[in-house]
């Protein structure tokens, strides 16, 4: 394996090393060609595949666009056939046009003979069908646009002479179904140009080796940018005492303010759309200066997004409160301070959000993060200590998922008449798909070509058919239309209707909820839900149908905090350091306080087993769980744990798990139990199965998968389908091939996601082998100071009547009972 190029600056200056145009332009500039970049240069003349990782504000995405510029300059103006030369793709539509607008600076000012355009979805249809008659030089675009092009019929003609394709963010991509069809699409683009060279770009990348060998299986050619100043990061001790609970941070909300006060423009991030528009209101509360405030997230139309990205370009504003629609490298000025509201949830995301302020490598990011509670706090100090050592957290290795191969598979049907076998090879040669065995890549073909075993009687589902010649082509123009219209793998969050059941079906609508939210019930579960606790029926199209239930409590709370899970890497370091005494003196004085208490009346969570507390409150029995992994595996776990409870007759009665922690409370007492039998890992066989049996997971799943893999369209000619539509289609099909078909490859696709994006089995195997014979039992007589924060969530979720006084006087109570 090649060694990472890390090229130390020389005493000469390397600018002399560019051709003289390009010389004088950066001694105008007043810049000097670093070494990285010099870098770059030296790979492409050699035509190497690379990856560049370089930190934030080191000239990145020049670095990749430099030997281009200097390739085409020398090239001199166009003549003859008119030819794409280079193909940046960023995961972002803003980021592409931001891109485009930075890099016509250098071009308009040494008058380079280039054409430079962008590509969105947003691009108008007359500029489309231009670009593809007389291509740019340059053009910059997004997965899904690329996806696209592999699916256009002169895609072999327009991309032969091809000879760079740039991939910012890289660290974005990768790691998704996103990055399963920009692979296959890379390595389409190899096919129909050989000697294209592949660049890769990121500032947080945790694994350079295992990025660049998804990047290409040439060689693997990474080079290293030089270190920029260190970054200024520091968690704000609010002059209020930090929360027990909550994921607001609310209590420091007038601190952030005057925070925002002593910068020229900040960034204010939080984890979800919810907390961003709960920070937004709280600022303009407090807003006496009349600063110009903005927000900025996914729910926003787009029309309204782009005025804020306007003004924060002209430098208007002096805040933006946002969500991680501005976490990549859009490159504002003036930004100077960043500002993480709540807890990060992983040390690549808070050094990504870090690098958006001071986007220059000589000087410091400046970067406050605010926790909104005391393990927040905990896993804040946690995410300094990592960002201080550049430890890094990332994806785990993926296999490519199938329902993108056959979309992909379909696209180049589209394109033109394929070969079984070349195609087979050529997918083989898309990082995630190397390990595809030819019987699986069979069953996916014959998945597009009828719909599988138990649809292939319909003539709907017959997209691609085989020629005389042996090749696979698309049935006809119609197909490949509709096709067409509905590429891509993002799959947007689906709201569901509550409603009361009907005479004739669905009946009153109660109010509108996420989707994920009923994947996590099974019918029979309380919830409560606008001030009334209701009983989950089921899921009918795009409703939940509820009715009201006599519970005097709700079985599963309802929660609003973030859905990031928090990274495993975190999680072991919020472990270790609760562990560690002499750690504690960089926290502040009432969290320590909390876990000297904790350690007085329970005992800490140890780095690698598992602590288990249970007690006794009023006429509950509760049960409480410290492993630190995230919602998502607590979630999954506190479900086949409360399983587990019901048939050994404890009778549970209701579950919690937020990022830190979970908690089963039941009817009878749990001291007496066998821990370890209760938390071994055959718990993800037989209770896994029963559970997802009777769960909505897997069907929420497969319509995703049905979407993903054009199964179901949703864009057809002339109209589109609405959501209800889509849903009513999906579970058709889902019920048809659960019964005639259950080795289908949409079940077999769909089980799989729910496994990784939907219940984290991965990380929670990895728990469980981890505690088996690890586990420590505090049986208490009271609440513990760690327990408190769950109770308190618990508690939020009160039924109709309970007054603002009276739950304040019983989170005092608790926090009484839990530091007597």
């Amino acid at each position: 394996m090649a060694k990472p190029l890390r090229i130390a600056t020389s005493e000469t200056d390397p600018t002399r090393q560019l051709p003289p145009l390009f010389q004088d332009w950066f001694v105008k500039r007043g810049w000097a060609l670093r070494a990285h970049q010099l870098g770059m240069i030296d790979k492409a003349k050699a035509g190497a595949d690379v990856l560049l990782v370089a930190p934030t504000g080191g000239g990145k995405t020049l670095s990749g666009f430099l030997p281009s510029l200097i390739d085409l300059a020398e090239r001199g103006p166009r003549e003859g056939r008119q030819s794409l030369h280079t193909l940046y793709i960023s995961p972002l539509k803003a980021l592409a046009v931001d891109v485009e607008r930075n890099l016509l600076t250098p071009v308009r000012e040494m008058d380079l003979p280039i054409v430079v355009e962008s590509r969105t979805g947003d691009t108008g249809q007359a500029r489309r069908q231009r670009q593809k008659v007389a291509p740019p030089d340059i053009l910059l675009t997004t997965p899904e646009q690329l996806a696209l092009f592999c699916a256009w019929e002169g895609a072999r003609d327009y991309f032969q002479d091809l000879e760079c394709v740039i991939i910012d963010e890289i660290h974005a991509i990768h790691g998704s179904k996103r990055g399963d069809l920009l692979s296959l699409g890379l390595a389409r683009l190899r096919t129909f140009a050989p000697g294209v060279r592949c660049v890769g770009l990121s500032a947080t990348v945790d694994d350079p080796t295992r990025v660049r060998r998804w990047l290409s299986d040439r060689g693997d050619d990474i080079v290293l940018g030089q270190a920029g100043a260190p970054a200024q990061v520091e968690v704000l001790l609010s002059e209020n005492r930090v929360p027990w609970a909550g994921h607001t941070a609310q209590h420091a909300m007038a601190e952030v303010y005057e925070t925002i006060k002593t910068a020229r423009t900040t960034l204010v991030f939080v984890n979800t759309r919810w907390q961003a528009e709960f920070a937004f209101q709280e600022l303009w509360r407090l807003n006496e200066d009349n600063l110009p405030i903005a927000l900025h997230h996914g729910s926003l139309s787009a029309e309204q997004r782009r005025k804020v990205e306007a003004a924060m370009s002209r430098q208007e504003l002096r805040a933006v409160v946002c969500t991680s629609t501005l976490d990549l490298g859009i490159d504002w000025g003036a930004v100077d301070l960043v500002i993480q509201l709540a807890a990060p949830k992983g040390a690549s995301r808070l050094v990504q959000r870090i690098g958006r302020a001071n986007h220059r490598l000589d000087e410091a990011s400046r970067a406050v993060l605010v926790p909104a509670s005391r393990f927040e706090m905990l896993e804040c100090q946690a995410a300094v200590e990592a960002v201080a050592e550049n430890a890094l957290d990332g994806d785990p290795p993926r296999t490519g998922a199938r329902d993108v191969l056959a979309q992909h598979i379909m696209g180049c049907a589209c394109s033109e008449p394929f070969d079984l076998v070349e195609l087979y090879e050529e997918v083989r040669r898309a990082a995630p798909y190397a390990g595809l065995s030819w019987e699986a890549f069979e069953q996916v073909v014959d998945f597009v070509s009828t719909g599988g075993y138990a649809l292939r009687s319909y003539d709907r589902f017959r997209r691609i058919i085989r020629g005389r010649d042996g090749r696979w082509r698309v049935l006809n123009e119609e197909t490949a239309r509709r096709h067409r219209m509905n590429v891509g793998v993002i799959v947007t969050a689906q709201t569901l209707n509550i409603r009361l059941p009907g005479r004739h079906g669905s009946g009153r609508k109660i109010g509108q909820a996420e989707e994920w939210y009923f994947e996590q019930l099974t019918p029979g579960d309380s919830f409560l839900f606008a001030g009334e606790i209701w009983r989950f029926e089921g899921v009918r199209g795009t409703d939940a149908i509820v009715t009201r239930s006599t519970e005097k409590e709700p079985r599963v709370p309802s929660w609003g905090g973030s859905k990031f899970a928090l990274s495993t890497f975190l999680a072991k370091r919020v472990r270790r350091m609760m562990s560690d005494e002499t750690s504690w003196s960089r926290l502040p004085h009432d969290v320590c306080e909390w876990l000297y208490a904790q350690k007085a009346h329970s005992s800490l969570p140890g780095e690698d087993d598992l602590l288990v507390e249970t007690f006794s409150r009023g006429k509950r029995h509760y049960m409480v769980c410290y492993p630190f992994e995230g919602r998502l595996a607590h979630a999954t776990l506190a479900m086949l744990v409360t399983r587990r409870l019901d048939r050994a007759g404890v009778g549970p009665i209701g579950y919690l798990a937020n990022d830190y922690a979970l908690c089963v409370w039941s009817l009878r007492p749990m001291d007496s139990l066998d821990f370890d039998a209760l938390f071994q890992q055959d718990m993800l066989g037989d209770d896994l199965e029963a559970w997802l049996d009777e769960s909505f997971m897997v069907k929420r799943a497969f319509k995703e998968c049905a979407l993903i893999s054009g199964l179901i369209e949703r864009r057809m000619p002339g109209h589109e389908k609405n959501g209800r539509q889509v849903t009513f289609s999906a579970d058709l099909i889902y019920d048809t091939l659960r019964r005639h078909d259950p080795d289908h490859l949409l079940l077999s696709c769909a089980r799989e996601d729910a496994a990784r994006g939907l219940l984290d089995l991965a990380r929670l195997g990895e728990l469980l082998a981890r505690i088996s014979g690890r586990i420590r039992v505090e049986r208490l007589r009271h609440v513990s100071p760690f327990a408190v924060p769950l109770l308190m969530e618990i508690g939020k979720e009160r039924a109709p009547g309970t007054s603002a006084a009276d739950m304040m006087l019983e989170d005092a109570a608790l926090i009484g009972e839990a530091m007597s």
